[in-house]
């Protein structure tokens, strides 16, 4: 480990320590007694609040750490991090869409000119690829707000009619240009999956009965997953339909290896054959459906609805 590389995690490893004796240092970083005495002094010029005690037992206490020590990046990771905001830019729609270009220049201000130079560089010769949003989502910073809080939101869910909602939210996520969440709702008393984008007018429940916490929404939705999706199906994959699947997949479903072939496996309710059989569809012929029959019929009959397009 290089040296910039250690002092800066034993900045982090310092923080939430009263005290410390070299020892500590030592022990933790396989480190002499002398380096240890080195990077001690070093630590205090770069702004670690310490003073030494003395004594059969004395070490180092430290003293208030308000503001927090600062933590310093090599040039590597400061690229890691331009590269990462670029790569999150592409959700035009996120929780926190508007502190990106804020937090680019205030980190770029603080770089030597030769660093910002650099880092320009590398921003216009590497990018990142994947699916802008569908939709903009005007409220994901209300609903990071109810998760981390535990608080229920109510308003309208407009993906299956005009369908009034009360959501825990247990989790966010983005896939393929949507974001989703999944939630209890506490009107149908029901786990689900919700679009944000057909969730609208929502708004924090003032007084509402007592929420589940974090842990309690997961074990929720675990079993929600065991029972809910209560069809198993098994379909047949080539090389490349492996790697397609690889690329876009859904939590109920899973790859396995046999003999040297890959399947597809998991499981899928009844009110979700139609999305199953789009699903696969878009794997072409890369994907042979085994099990159940229902799934295969309906993959075929949508196979043969297609042909009929050309036909006519």
């Amino acid at each position: 480990m290089k040296k910039s590389e250690r002092l800066n995690q034993e900045l982090i490893f310092l923080s939430g320590k009263a005290a410390f004796q070299l020892n500590d240092l030592m022990a933790e970083f396989g480190i002499s007694k002398r380096t240890a005495l080195r990077d001690v002094a070093e630590l205090e010029s770069l702004g670690l609040p310490l003073y030494a005690e003395s004594g059969r037992y004395g070490g180092y206490r430290l003293i208030s750490q308000k503001p927090f020590v600062p933590v310093y990046f090599t040039i590597e990771e400061v690229e890691a991090i331009f590269f990462a905001m670029k790569a999150l830019k592409l959700l035009s729609s996120t929780p926190f869409s508007h502190s990106f270009e804020h937090i680019r220049q205030k980190l770029l201000a603080t770089l030597p000119q030769t660093q910002q130079t650099t880092i320009s560089k590398l921003l216009s010769v590497i990018d990142y690829h994947s699916v802008p949003p569908v939709k903009a989502v005007a409220h994901l910073d209300l609903i990071v707000q109810a998760i981390l809080d535990q608080q229920v939101l109510v308003g309208r869910n407009l993906q299956k009619g005009d369908q009034p909602v009360a959501l825990q939210i247990g989790e966010l996520f983005y896939r393929s240009g949507v974001w989703f969440c999944s939630a209890w709702d506490r009107l149908t008393k029901k786990w689900g999956t919700y679009r944000c984008d057909y969730l609208v007018d929502l708004t924090i429940q003032k007084a509402a009965e007592e929420t589940f916490t974090l842990a309690e929404l997961r074990e929720i939705q675990q079993r929600y997953e065991t029972h809910y999706h209560n069809r198993p199906f098994r379909c047949r994959l080539t090389d490349f339909g492996k790697e397609l699947v690889q690329k876009n997949h859904y939590p109920n479903m899973s790859l396995e290896e046999k003999d040297g072939v890959a399947y597809l496996v998991g499981g899928y309710h009844e009110e979700e054959l139609g999305y199953m059989t789009h699903y696969l569809v878009s794997l072409g012929r890369h994907v042979v459906v085994e099990a159940p029959k229902e799934l295969r019929d309906s993959v075929q009959a949508e196979y043969r609805q297609i042909l009929a397009q050309y036909e006519s």
